[in-house]
């Protein structure tokens, strides 16, 4: 499987949409010029929403707790 992102507009896929495909497939589209080899990563910062919200909870609760310990 291989990670691929559009570079030129078609007219039916939008540029810099990314999607994941078996490697003889992307090997034509790439080959065809419209499409270019991206990491995983890229594509899974993509696809997963990010974990921004899932940090600054984390760091709120943690602030708590460090003030509870410290009136004790």
């Amino acid at each position: 499987m291989k990670c691929i992102k559009l570079i030129k507009a078609t007219k039916n896929v939008e540029v810099g949409i990314i999607k994941r495909i078996n490697d003889r497939d992307a090997e034509s589209e790439v080959k065809s010029g419209y499409w270019k080899y991206v990491p995983k990563t890229e594509w899974k910062s993509d696809v997963k929403p990010s974990k921004q919200v899932n940090n600054q909870i984390t760091d709120s609760v943690t602030t708590k707790e460090k003030s509870k310990k410290t009136k004790k």
